[in-house]
């Protein structure tokens, strides 16, 4: 029986993951009273006693949680944005490479990737990695996502029968180019400097779909050959599906497909002058708390699918 202590099981993230791991039985929750969330000995109180302590925390609070936990000998599988860039930090997504399972499998200190760099990573880090596109390639990036990736507030306000007109229709953020996601995705990929990035939130609740558009200047592939690598990299990988690449390609490519499921698709789409790269997949799951119940499972020596939606 593994003991797991959910730090922040109020929020989003956390509520899912309390979910899920809840009707399992193999695990044992620790519970913290509401008016001790935040008091830091009652939290290391039960750091302690835990084997994984999952962290769904603002970056600040992420950061003394596993000060707190230092010496305690419990794992931590943290699903903020501070440690993702961190090397003392196995980075969860094990689908990249044997070396990110490995390190996943064997390591005490996990970093779940954001939800908008899930797509771009599992999309951009076999590129880089096969030369396909060199890592000082200027890349732009699009995602469009379901609007519970903000939150308990943007939930309540686009929930809120009284809202303002403009919630109905797709709204461009993170104007700026300042995205808490833009370090990690240059990171992990490789790349030498982060993509220029346009997420999109819209009115439906969950599910997401991260877009890099190529031309045949900027990649040293065709569509069709790019599909074929990503069919061998991912080949096996339970949560990854690889459509066949179609030239002739028509329709629509939706964004909610695999709302409340864990696995993500990708599909390469277009001719071999212009062609685009898309990462489906649910910003709640794939890309937060299906990609945590993930690393724990690899992490306790669990079938890594055991309590996930494919």
């Amino acid at each position: 029986m593994v003991k797991v202590f959910i730090n922040g099981g109020a929020g989003t993230t956390g509520l899912r993951i309390v979910e899920r791991l809840s009707v399992r039985d193999d695990v044992e929750l620790i519970s913290i009273p509401d008016e001790c969330r935040k008091d830091p000995v009652e939290v290391k109180k039960r750091i302690e006693m835990s084997d994984v302590t999952f962290l769904c925390l603002p970056d600040a609070a992420a950061i003394e949680a596993v000060a707190l936990a230092e010496g305690s000998g419990a794992k931590i599988i943290d699903t903020s944005t501070a440690h993702r860039t961190n090397e003392a930090f196995a980075y969860g997504f094990a689908e990249l490479s044997n070396e990110h399972r490995e390190k996943i499998k064997n390591g005490n200190r996990i970093a779940v990737p954001g939800c908008h760099a899930s797509g771009f990573v599992a999309l951009m880090y076999p590129m880089v990695k096969n030369g396909f596109v060199s890592a000082d390639a200027s890349i732009t990036c699009f995602s469009l996502t379901g609007y519970s990736g903000g939150g308990k507030s943007m939930i309540a306000d686009y929930q809120n029968d009284e809202r303002e007109e403009e919630l109905s229709s797709p709204r461009i953020y993170a104007l700026s180019q300042n995205h808490k996601h833009l370090r990690e995705m240059a990171y992990v990929t490789g790349l030498e400097n982060p993509p220029v990035f346009s997420p999109i939130v819209a009115d439906y609740y969950s599910g997401m779909v991260v877009s890099i558009p190529l031309t045949k200047d900027m990649c040293k592939a065709t569509p069709k050959e790019i599909s074929e690598m990503f069919k061998s990299h991912y080949e096996g990988q339970p949560l990854i599906n690889v459509k066949d690449y179609d030239p002739e390609q028509t329709g629509m490519i939706g964004s909610n497909n695999l709302s409340m499921r864990d696995s993500m698709e990708i599909m390469v789409c277009g001719n071999d002058d212009r062609f685009t790269l898309h990462a489906r997949f649910d910003n709640l799951g794939k890309g937060a708390s299906g990609a945590a119940i993930q690393c724990f499972n690899i992490m306790t020596g669990q079938d890594e699918t055991k309590g996930l939606v494919l």
